[in-house]
């Protein structure tokens, strides 16, 4: 597009804006000062390191790129300019991890708010469509199996496929795995990549001692690529387990996507429903801290076995 077409399409604008007697002129093209005519691209904005102080301006650019917005002071910034007490924003920030306190500009959100939005956003994206790689896997001594699912994207189409084993997987079970153990551990990328890679080593070891300490008999542990929850059930009546544990990446959310869930089952069948299971979710840094949530996952474990039931059967 030539530059008359540009100030054609600039006046036409213009006119319908209700300006007149448009002055004929020509493109100006901006240049950075001191620099030559050659196109160079914006630099990037830095925010100040007091970034969160109440009352304090942001720095000028000095191009040395976008820091990362998951950092303590964006997470807990407080956008409130000239508060009546900014004590109490302050202290509502710290207590919640909702976007509280935010600031606007006019109808608008602040940048910075926008920018962590959409930042957020994009990190629970990556977490779905990212993979457990092989190597990983090797270095924690895990083996896997996969369900129906071909890949990632038919993963996000096709539950139902999800829930089900493929032929290899029953046999590689079948070949390596304790038969009839009294627990089950399986591991499932899930939904999200990083509860797994990033909980992994927090909470297995505690949860495997846990459950050996306890005296029970536990099965081998191993990885179940694009699974669902279903799948529990069908591994567990495969092994003939009494007790099944799934530990699974949970949907992410704006902000957090590492969190891990935990869903227990009592000699799971094809016809286990929903009710039969119960779940421990929110298994991260944030939340339920892994240790934590391994000791309440032994205990509950040990509860169903004595029971005999999970779900709405078992009485706490």
């Amino acid at each position: 597009m030539d530059e008359q077409t540009i100030q054609s399409i600039v006046n036409s604008v213009l006119r319908e804006l209700g300006e007149k007697d448009l002055p004929a002129g020509q493109v100006t093209r901006v240049q950075p000062e001191g620099k030559s005519t050659q196109r160079n691209d914006p630099p990037a904005y830095k925010p100040s390191e007091t970034a969160g102080r109440q009352g304090q301006t942001e720095s000028a650019d000095t191009g040395d790129g976008l820091e990362d917005l998951s950092l303590e002071k964006f997470v807990h910034w407080n956008g409130i300019e000239n508060a009546h007490n900014a004590s109490v924003n302050s202290d509502m920030v710290k207590q919640t991890a909702a976007r509280v306190c935010q600031g606007r500009a006019g109808p608008r959100p602040r940048t910075r708010s926008l920018l962590r939005f959409l930042a957020d956003h994009s990190r629970s994206k990556d977490t779905v469509v990212k993979e457990v790689s092989p190597e990983w896997l090797e270095k924690k001594n895990l083996w896997e199996v996969q369900t129906c699912i071909s890949d990632k994207s038919e993963y996000l189409r096709r539950p139902d496929l999800g829930r089900k084993l493929s032929d290899d997987a029953k046999k590689t079970i079948g070949e390596r795995c304790k038969k009839s153990p009294q627990v089950q551990v399986v591991i499932s990328d899930g939904l999200s990549t990083d509860a797994v890679t990033n909980n992994l080593d927090e909470i297995i070891p505690p949860l495997m001692k846990g459950l050996e300490s306890a005296g029970f008999t536990v099965g081998t542990p191993f990885f179940l690529r694009y699974g669902r929850v279903k799948a529990q059930d069908e591994i567990g009546n495969l092994l003939q387990a009494d007790a099944n544990l799934l530990l699974i990446g949970e949907r992410p959310g704006l902000g957090q996507s590492e969190s891990l869930s935990c869903y227990c089952v009592y000699k799971p069948t094809e016809k286990t429903v929903e009710s039969d299971r119960m779940v421990i979710s929110n298994i991260h840094k944030g939340g339920t801290p892994p240790i934590e949530a391994a000791a309440v996952i032994v205990d509950l474990t040990r509860k169903m076995l004595e029971q005999k039931a999970s779900g709405l059967n078992l009485k706490r």
